[in-house]
């Protein structure tokens, strides 16, 4: 009876705060339609510029698909490559396209020609995908003229053959697809581990802690009221999140929205629990906010938000083993992604288990109830 009070309270003091329903629902709007458009590791609207050493019309169909092409923009066609090599000296290109002499007539003989590709590297992964596009975009073009003309290099005729790939999970390579159910961990993260991180340390500051420390409420009763409206504010939080995804982007789940619930559930628990624990021992506000985004961010980089956690070195793989952001990402990224059932997911749902028994026990034992 006496925790159902204390509940009730905690809800009346986030109600007071005219900020806090603010956020609740300004933030999920916020993460959801704009860090998808902006975090993304897709590259379009590249600069190239052109030198066309042949100007016949084989080239000029080269140059005028790689234009075409949704990743990149045409800057211009220079007479030779000192000039054109300008153009990215000055930044106003990313990628220089140099075709040969006799392109046209090479082909037609020999069935080789030669293109060369410069990207500007400072930026690695622009360089890198930008080539790399470019290239696949003339190997689709070579592609297009051996079908037309049905010969190989030696004028033989060969026999003709579609490969049509198909992307599973994702059909569209629509990069949104993979990053909404990130994002819904680091939501919850953002709010329910920050939040309960600054409460009781507040209460501290206020001095109305000391009002709960001379009554007989248990510590077990206190921490619990500070995990269930928290609790149940994340799974506001990814009710709205989810219909946010669903009615800005077309993105629902693929799996069972139960089973995200539940992970959900108890990545609350554990994200809640890992704010009380700071705020247990911190002396002030200052002192639990900087604590909390010292480890929100460390947990946020090694969870596999923004790179994939088997691309990391063995040493911070082995740090993953013990972020609880890991297992909840994977979880909800492989449930919006595929129609994954309870025993695809059990590995990650059991360390998340463990993981919230741990820190809560941890929780409890590190609020100081002075009677």
């Amino acid at each position: 009876m006496v925790l159902k009070y204390l509940i009730v309270k905690e809800f009346k003091q986030m109600m007071r705060n005219i900020i806090l329903p603010i956020v609740f629902v300004l933030l999920p709007i916020g993460v959801i339609n704009v860090l998808p458009r902006i975090a993304t590791q897709e590259v379009k609207h590249l600069k190239f510029s052109v030198v066309d050493n042949d100007h016949s019309a084989l080239s000029q169909r080269l140059m005028n698909k790689i234009a075409a092409s949704s990743y990149f923009d045409l800057v211009g066609a220079f007479p030779n490559y000192n000039k054109a090599l300008a153009t990215i000296e000055s930044c106003e290109a990313d990628i220089v396209v140099e075709i040969e002499p006799e392109f046209e007539k090479n082909l037609i003989t020999t069935g080789v020609a030669s293109v060369a590709i410069d990207a500007n590297a400072v930026n690695g992964m622009k360089g890198s995908l930008g080539s790399s596009y470019a290239a696949q975009i003339i190997a689709d073009y070579a592609a297009q003229l051996r079908d037309e003309r049905g010969l190989d290099a030696s004028g033989t005729t060969v026999a003709k053959f579609d490969v049509a790939p198909r992307y599973l999970f994702n059909p569209t390579l629509d990069y949104k697809v993979y990053m909404i159910p990130a994002l819904l961990g680091m939501l919850l993260i953002i709010l329910v581990g920050f939040l309960p991180s600054i409460n009781i340390v507040g209460e501290k500051e206020k001095g109305t802690i000391e009002q709960i420390n001379v009554t007989p409420v248990s510590k077990i009763e206190f921490i619990l009221s500070k995990l269930i409206p928290y609790a149940v504010v994340g799974i506001f939080l990814l009710t709205f999140a989810m219909l946010l995804a669903r009615g800005i982007h077309g993105i629902t789940p693929a799996g069972s929205v139960a089973l995200i619930y539940a992970f959900a559930l108890v990545f609350c628990v554990v994200v809640a629990s890992i704010g009380l624990i700071i705020s247990n021992y911190s002396s002030n506000t200052q002192q639990a906010t900087l604590t909390f985004f010292f480890f929100m961010m460390i947990f946020m980089l090694m969870s596999g938000l923004l790179t994939p956690v088997a691309s990391m070195p063995a040493w911070s793989r082995a740090i993953t083993e013990v972020n609880p952001m890991r297992f909840a990402m994977e979880a909800f990224r492989t449930l919006y992604l595929k129609d994954a059932s309870f025993g695809d997911l059990s590995p990650q749902f059991w360390r998340l288990c463990i993981m919230a028994v741990v820190l809560w026990a941890w929780a409890i034992a590190s609020y100081r109830k002075n009677s």
